[in-house]
């Protein structure tokens, strides 16, 4: 089995290469490459050498290395991960940053962020699947890039590429409620559905009995993620809403504190989010540089990724074995959630098998009502960023980001959109064509 991931040099590499690792008795990895562009050489070229140290230790025989030449690494892949951030951290800093100029949300994959990142990254992704299609296309994409859920259905739309968007969230909210219930999580069985960063869990289910209840009466001061810090009155809400919410709808549910905290980040000495992965990332790299080094380090936990690979590998095993088991992705709607279109992503509980991902239906329609209008709202600003990306289009670009319920006000949209194309110009031709 050829495995290909492109983003190579990303700091989350050494998590996927521990779950290769993890699972050799059960995935014939035979050769790991890793793609990246010229500008992240060092990044890549450091990890391809502790990547060969970690599977020399493991006595695992997969080789590995990486490219510049994209179509030439894709050729013959079995399955593809992306994890890619066009523009890199750079890039990211102004999505945080620029917003709040204007008294909006600064976050990288929900908001005025998330949604530069999609325009920056769909055209992207679209010709890593041209590619694809022309050098291995009976490989599966699993995309792992954020804006997930919207990166995965620019690809399901407009590409003949099978692909299953994943993150980490998911796995991550079984742990917690799994922590809360003091339980084992491999014993719970837990119902998402929803989008991607905007899911709640419906039911937690410990040997067929629902302990959704028992597990929101217990509070976690912990956040599920590592790069959000958690507000107080989550637990509250979610017990009002009667399920586990993804950690990132407290920036829909306590937005004014969101801001502000995000704000006092930004002015203070450890700057926002971006700047401080930059400093975390720094000394990942020091340790992966070091040639004693070869297993993947602790503080890599850290940087936000907590069981990224035991989510990627689980999902590649299940399609490579058709073991049917179910697993939460991002994939197409088809009917589960009526008032949403069946070519929509959304994330849910699928039956994963060698044909992909089908989504699981409803259990007794629970769908809390209130969730139900926040998250149509979400999803027709997902629907029109895709189309704005796809097609170069500012018009459908503006109706996207005021759409966004994180949004509120046209012409500071229309302000902070034009500051915020101009900022990242190099990475929306699109955008800036004369034709237009």
């Amino acid at each position: 089995m050829k495995l290909v991931v492109i983003g190579g040099g990303s700091s989350y590499t050494p998590e996927l290469v521990e779950g290769v690792i993890t699972h050799s008795a059960s995935l014939p990895v035979t050769e790991i490459v890793l793609i990246d562009v010229p500008q992240g050489e060092e990044k890549v070229r450091i990890n391809t050498a502790f990547a060969g140290r970690m599977l020399q230790k493991a006595g695992h025989a997969a080789t590995v290395r990486y490219t510049f030449d994209r179509r030439e690494g894709l050729a013959g892949a079995a399955f593809v991960i992306t994890q890619l951030r066009v523009g890199g951290l750079d890039a990211r800093e102004k999505d945080e940053r620029i917003p709040l100029k204007y008294d909006m949300i600064g976050q990288e994959t929900t908001g005025a962020g998330g949604f530069f990142k999609a325009l920056r990254t769909i055209p992207v992704i679209l010709d890593i699947c041209r590619d694809m299609e022309a050098v291995c296309p009976d490989a599966w994409l699993i995309n792992f890039t954020n804006p997930a859920g919207i990166v995965t259905e620019a690809v399901l739309k407009n590409t003949k590429v099978r692909c299953i968007g994943l993150c980490n969230v998911p796995i991550n909210m079984r742990h917690d409620a799994a922590e809360r219930l003091s339980v084992s999580a491999d014993e719970l069985d837990c119902r998402f559905i929803g989008l991607n960063h905007l899911s709640v869990m419906t039911q937690a289910l410990y040997h067929g009995e629902d302990k959704i209840r028992e597990a929101l009466m217990s509070d976690n001061n912990e956040s599920v993620v590592k790069n959000i810090k958690k507000n107080d009155g989550m637990d509250d809400m979610a017990r009002e809403l009667g399920c586990m919410l993804s950690p990132y709808m407290q920036y829909f549910y306590f937005e004014k504190a969101s801001l502000a905290h995000e704000k006092q980040e930004a002015l203070g000495m450890e700057g926002p989010r971006a700047v401080q992965v930059k400093a975390v990332e720094k000394n990942l790299f020091e340790c992966y540089r070091d040639e004693q080094l070869n297993e993947k380090p602790e503080a890599l936990a850290k940087r936000g990724g907590a069981r990224y690979s035991e989510a990627a590998i689980n999902l590649i095993d299940s399609i490579y074995h058709d073991r049917k088991d179910v697993q939460v992705v991002d994939t197409l709607n088809r009917g589960i959630i009526p008032q949403l279109a069946d070519d929509a992503v959304i994330e849910t509980n699928c039956v994963i098998g060698r044909n992909g991902a089908q989504p699981l239906p409803l259990t007794d329609g629970k769908l809390p009502s209130i969730f139900l209008g926040l998250m149509e709202q979400v999803k027709a600003y997902e629907s029109l960023t895709v189309q704005a990306a796809v097609e170069g289009d500012r018009n459908k670009a503006l109706l996207a980001l005021v759409h966004h319920p994180l949004v509120h006000d046209m012409p500071e949209a229309r302000a902070m959109m034009e500051e915020m194309m101009e900022a990242h110009k190099a990475y929306l031709p699109a955008f800036f064509r004369k034709d237009i």
